[in-house]
């Protein structure tokens, strides 16, 4: 490791607190109190930071569990897992499974996918904007379903849960006074929802969809023939229904042969 990576790395670990100061006193300039001021004031930047980040891409979260708390856990996470590029705005996909994780969040066990929700509606608003006109469709009345793929839209995702997540997503973006009622019965029944995320145009989109049709798009995430899909979504599944569905909400971006370039 050369000079200036070492002493980049021995920095940053001052100020997660994994190194006492006088690791890089050295490197620094000034009396030991301005440096000391200095990392402190470089720690409170970066716990600030790191705050406002999270709260863009996890909005729902930072709702459900007040700015305190949520401010305490994006510091932690900032500790925990730091970002590993210069674009804060692509920081935070390790949250879910840290929210996940921690014991005080134990009795919120809808937490970590309401985050994973949030943060997959933050990757759909970042998402490139595609092509319109779907790619070889045609050769769905031609070719076999086990050698066929259909390549879904920039931003889709499909995030099942045993939680009511899209009615939690939905009654924080509603004005209306009874917003949370769907939530309580949601609950109160056990009913667990699978949302599927989109972009239609500038916006993002979020809708529960029933379980066949999220086994088949989550097949298709995972790159399975189309089928294979099919065969995951089982008989009950309507693919003439989703297709018409897909076509128009701009769901599918290609139809494509096994092995074929892209």
């Amino acid at each position: 490791m050369n000079t200036e990576a070492l002493r980049q790395q021995l920095l940053l670990r001052t100020l997660w607190g994994d190194a006492p100061p006088g690791v890089v006193a050295g490197w620094l300039r000034g009396s030991p109190q301005r440096i000391t001021r200095g990392l402190q004031a470089y720690r409170a930047h970066a716990g600030a930071l790191a705050e406002r980040a999270l709260s863009a891409a996890f909005p729902t979260v930072a709702q459900l569990v007040g700015e305190e708390s949520f401010a305490a856990l994006a510091r932690a996470l900032w500790q925990a897992q730091p970002p590993q590029q210069g674009d804060i705005a692509q920081w935070g996909a390790a949250l879910p499974a840290f929210v996940a994780a921690a014991p005080q969040l134990a009795d919120e066990p809808y937490l970590a996918d309401v985050a994973r929700l949030d943060w997959a509606v933050h990757r759909a608003e970042q998402a490139a904007d595609g092509d319109a006109s779907v790619r070889g469709l045609q050769q769905l009345a031609e070719g076999d379903p086990a050698a066929l793929k259909l390549q879904l839209a920039e931003g889709v995702a499909v995030i099942a849960s045993a939680h009511p997540v899209v009615s939690i997503w939905q009654a924080h973006r509603s004005e209306e006074p009874e917003r949370f009622a769907p939530v309580r019965e949601a609950f109160a029944r056990g009913q667990g929802e699978r949302a599927l995320v989109h972009r239609e145009g500038f916006a993002v989109r979020v809708l529960a969809v029933p379980e066949a049709t999220a086994d088949f798009m989550q097949a298709l995430l995972a790159n399975a023939s189309l089928g294979r899909a099919l065969d995951v979504a089982g008989p009950g599944f309507a693919f003439d229904g989703w297709l018409g569905q897909a076509l128009q909400q701009g769901w599918l971006r290609a139809v494509e042969a096994q092995g074929a370039a892209p």
